[in-house]
């Protein structure tokens, strides 16, 4: 079986992986495909960081604003409809490109990784919603290290998942508890492309002035009262975590937004973490050096 190529663009957040992603697509004849699992909801534009309708004007980009945002969206979910997506841009003899700093999503697509098959147990939920997310993590770094150390701590819902699965099965997450990058895709040729740049911080404050001055909170505040809880915003973490804050009158916008690059910062190590994993991932030093490798990989 001939296996197709395509690109993977991975990094944290304010890395530049959406600007690179257009780039390529422009140059090199290809769709973009969103690996982010905030993005993929309606209404959540300013908040993600999700491309302009400029930008997606430019290139063909595909799930997006697919789902409400009262409805959780699962990596399953995302698996099934990206591998649909990507074999019809491969009909159309272009080429796709996965871009996104969720790397679980990533890794689950490419390696066509078996997610557990463990349904919600709402009593087990309902107890684990009583503990906080301090809690909840402690439980969690006690019976399966390895899932703790990729998750985000802050965000409960992710918790609760976690634990739920460990608890139901006795085991650890099945995900982390194996090194798929021993494994080769089973169905793409991929050439893996990141972005880590060295002023990363000072791009995460520019970007998120940017964003509260483009009227985020506003954003999020229509959200609430187009019917998104409180309790789902705070389960989107980060800006949707904190602004909610904010909302409630639970802390001053400076206490809001001094909290949040704190949590964005931990976020991109958290993420980094997740991508150092990954040896076949080639950090660019320019993004010159991401179209030499895909001209390369693409007459190879």
């Amino acid at each position: 079986m001939v296996q197709q190529k395509i690109i993977v663009i991975v990094g944290p957040t304010a890395s530049g992986k959406s600007d690179l992603s257009i780039k390529l697509a422009r140059k090199f004849n290809g769709e973009v495909i969103s690996a982010d699992s905030r993005q993929v909801y309606r209404g959540m534009d300013i908040g993600t960081g999700k491309v302009t309708k400029k930008e997606q004007k430019l290139v063909p980009h595909h799930l997006l604003n697919i789902a409400n945002p009262k409805i959780i969206f699962s990596v399953s979910k995302f698996k099934k409809l990206a591998q649909q997506k990507i074999k019809d841009i491969l009909k159309r003899n272009k080429l796709p490109i996965i871009v996104g700093g969720t790397g679980q999503y990533i890794d689950t697509l490419i390696y066509d990784l078996a997610l557990p098959e463990v349904p919600p147990n709402y009593k087990l939920r309902a107890k684990l919603e009583k503990q906080s997310t301090e809690q909840l993590f402690a439980r969690l770094q006690k019976l399966d290290p390895e899932r703790a150390n990729n998750i985000d701590r802050y965000n409960p819902r992710r918790l609760i998942r976690a634990l739920e699965i460990v608890i139901s099965t006795g085991k650890p997450v099945p995900f982390w508890s194996t090194n798929p990058y021993s494994l080769s895709p089973k169905h793409y040729n991929v050439l893996w492309l990141g972005l880590n740049p060295k002023d990363l911080d000072k791009r995460i404050s520019t970007r998120l002035s940017a964003r509260i001055k483009q009227g985020m909170i506003a954003e999020i505040k229509k959200l609430h009262i187009a019917g998104v809880s409180w309790k789902r915003l705070y389960d989107f973490g980060l800006e949707y975590r904190w602004i909610a804050s904010y909302l409630k009158n639970e802390i001053s916008k400076i206490k809001m937004e001094e909290e949040l690059l704190r949590a964005i910062n931990q976020y991109s190590k958290r993420q980094m973490t997740w991508f150092k994993r990954n040896k076949k991932i080639n950090w660019l030093s320019s993004l010159n050096k991401a179209e030499i490798l895909t001209a390369k990989f693409l007459k190879s």
